[in-house]
């Protein structure tokens, strides 16, 4: 059981299910109201985004095992403590899951959960190793998987867009520091990731505009009228200032260590951006 958490990235799967959770509670809602967690075609819906998310997951390792026993090889789990042929099983078996209760919620939902199951088959088959489209391709997946919650509601508003537009970033984000801290498993097996293609400085060329783009969001929302002081400060001291320092790191880093404490850094962000929801009220 230990092994068959990891392989669907449960904590991962827990942030889904939280991010979700106060999109529906606080961001579609005039005032935070927790009952509405707990209405049935919600919880269906959380289900279907858990079922895709954890079978995206197994079918990226059921891909990567050679890769990964290069770049992470104490956390192979397919092929190791879960053989091949189960392991793709339950991906198929959590895909239909996921797009069979997506399709009976509403047809668009349905839609949105059986694009990310193609879209993250293609992006573990072969969109990864094609430069920059596989980052941005778990990007758009991690805005969806907030706006969903919207479009079930029929209530897409502003604030879901931007902080659907929040997620992209972060996640394009640290999906970049990602190639760079696993570059010499991919580089053995013909990835064509950023890092591989235009090498290390010229990444952090590429990651100092998208993270200013970020920070320039992050102001843009801050000094918005509609944002109250509690909010503002809370995301300047939690996400733009962590946001600074990912840059300080950023310039000096150069080895594996040092990418994996950025791409925690990018974690916390996200965590703490999502959290605010609390405060959007």
């Amino acid at each position: 059981m230990k092994e068959f958490l990891y392989l669907i990235r449960f904590p991962n799967l827990l942030l889904v299910m939280l991010s979700q959770a106060l999109v529906q509670a606080s961001l579609l809602s005039p005032s935070i109201d927790w009952s509405r967690v707990l209405e049935q075609g919600f919880l269906l819906l959380t289900l279907s985004t858990v079922c895709v998310a954890a079978a995206g997951y197994i079918i990226n390792d059921y891909y990567d095992i050679k890769i990964d026993a290069i770049n992470k090889p104490e956390r192979v789990v397919v092929g190791k403590t879960i053989r091949r042929r189960p392991a793709m099983f339950t991906h198929m078996v959590l895909s239909f899951i996921g797009i069979a209760l997506g399709l009976w919620l509403a047809v668009p939902v349905g839609l949105i959960n059986l694009g990310a199951v193609l879209l993250l088959w293609g992006y573990s088959a072969r969109l990864k190793k094609i430069m920059l489209i596989g980052n941005v391709v778990i990007a758009l997946l991690s805005a969806s998987m907030l706006l969903v919650v919207a479009v079930y509601a029929d209530t897409l508003n502003k604030i879901t867009i931007s902080y659907a537009v929040f997620a992209f970033l972060i996640s394009l984000i640290r999906e970049i520091i990602k190639d760079v801290e696993d570059v010499k498993g991919d580089e053995s097996f013909d990835c064509r990731t950023l890092p591989i293609v235009v090498g290390l400085r010229k990444t952090k060329y590429v990651l100092y505009p998208i993270i200013a783009a970020f920070q320039a969001f992050l102001l843009l929302v801050v000094f918005h009228p509609v944002t109250t002081t509690g909010f503002d400060v809370y995301m300047l001291a939690l996400v733009l200032l962590p946001s600074v320092w990912l840059v300080i790191r950023l310039v000096r880093a150069d080895r594996k260590r040092d990418f994996t404490y950025l791409s925690n850094v990018c974690k916390v962000i996200m965590l703490c951006g999502i959290l605010s929801m609390l405060l959007m009220n």
